[in-house]
């Protein structure tokens, strides 16, 4: 037991911190006949709602005489020992002990026996309780921890820096607890799921939510969603479709300074969506780094970007209409220029390609930078015994943005 009288107080405070508050029976009021399932102080849009709907109709927790819940009042460790009494059904693993400030007749005393005996709380040295105690969160959180024996899987300190902002003020005692308690989807946070206020006094509200979901954690109940349950993946809301009309224009670039291809042959390309396609509200409907797959053609005696598909950044395809301006800038390659001043940085069509080696008389264009990679060689001779080659130029991040031909529905 826990009832050393030669206990420094450090330890008084580890032991008092295996008990936890939660709010229970309106404060020592005898509870109502029939269970409660709604209060007029608990709007259903209420963070807790759920929670506390779901317990009060189990009988765990109940309400005040004149029909109201008082979510926001504190707890007291006689209220939670009430409350975990109810909640569990779990078997003894120590004798019952008799605390100098808990009389047979105080209105909890059974429910504090059960809850020490059951290991779910203990108590001060001096054999005492402290039943009217305000409880902290953090130690409705160690209580149901040890009192469900969790356990941890991860890195303590790596699972509390992950979730809390406020880590730091986790008192050492209580950091495996809670690392615990949170990796077990204990830990009901409002109205800042990164914050956990360990040291806060903990609301009715509070500890209705924490034994709601510790109740679920050993299958006693049904997953409720909500976005203060620490560490519970969003649930996302059904996916709409946004229709970016035809006529928007949608900035690109290319990892090259220049392409150059013949006016007449159609070369592979993708391009990178420049910046952010967003809403007037700011929603990103294209993030910046999609990818734009589609080609050069000929097109009206230059070259046109025509865009088949658009690869979001998680993968996702969507068959695109889109089409960049048409380019008509010509750029001459002349017999005797070196060859690899004309290909620097640059992306060349497997036919501008053999055109440049023809001429230029250089067979060791790099494939890498010839667009599609194959062909040059079979190429050359439709060029063989010029002097020069016309080529079409076109700056990839000026020349090739992007309009939409038709409308394209994203989610």
């Amino acid at each position: 037991m826990f009832h050393s009288h030669n206990l420094r107080s450090s330890t008084a405070l580890l032991v008092a911190l295996g008990l936890t508050g939660v709010a229970i029976a309106p404060v020592v009021s005898p509870a109502p006949a029939a269970a409660q399932a709604s209060f007029y102080d608990v709007p259903s849009n209420y963070w807790a709602q759920e929670f506390i709907r779901e317990l009060a109709s189990r009988d765990i927790i109940k309400g005040f005489p004149d029909g109201s819940f008082r979510p926001d009042e504190p707890v007291t460790r006689a209220q939670f020992a009430a409350m975990v009494s109810k909640a569990f059904n779990r078997t003894t693993i120590r004798q019952s002990s008799s605390f100098v400030d808990v009389s047979s007749s105080y209105w909890a005393a059974t429910a504090i026996q059960e809850a020490y005996t059951t290991g779910f709380m203990a108590g001060y040295p001096g054999f005492r309780f402290n039943p009217e105690q305000n409880i902290p969160r953090v130690q409705v959180l160690v209580s149901l921890s040890n009192g469900l024996n969790y356990t941890t899987s991860s890195a303590i300190e790596t699972t509390l820096q992950q979730y809390y902002q406020d880590a730091a003020t986790i008192p050492d005692y209580a950091r495996t607890s809670v690392a615990a308690a949170t990796e077990n989807r204990l830990v009901v946070s409002y109205p800042n799921v990164r914050f956990l206020n360990p040291n806060q006094t903990a609301t009715r509200a509070d500890v209705a939510a924490f034994i709601y979901q510790a109740l679920n954690s050993v299958g006693q109940a049904n997953a409720i969603t909500s976005p203060y349950i620490v560490g519970q993946a969003p649930t996302s809301p059904p996916q709409t479709q946004v229709r970016i009309p035809a006529g928007t224009v949608i900035p690109v670039r290319y990892d090259k300074e220049k392409i150059l291809v013949s006016k007449d042959e159609t070369a592979p390309v993708t391009l990178i969506v420049a910046q952010n396609l967003v809403t007037s509200q700011g929603t990103v409907l294209i993030p910046a780094g999609s990818q734009v797959v589609g080609e050069l053609r000929p097109a009206q005696g230059g070259s046109q970007f025509v865009a088949k598909e658009l690869v979001l950044p998680n993968n996702r395809r969507l068959s695109m209409s889109a089409s960049s301006a048409v380019v008509t800038r010509t750029e001459n390659i002349d017999k005797g220029i070196n060859a690899g001043s004309v290909i620097q940085n640059a992306a060349i069509g497997a036919a501008a390609a053999a055109g440049i080696a023809a001429v230029t008389g250089d067979r060791a264009i790099a494939t890498e930078e010839v667009l599609g990679g194959a062909g040059v060689g079979t190429l050359i001779g439709l060029f063989l015994g010029r002097d020069r080659v016309t080529l079409i130029s076109i700056n990839p991040n000026t020349d090739l943005n992007l309009t939409l031909n038709s409308d394209l529905l994203v989610n």
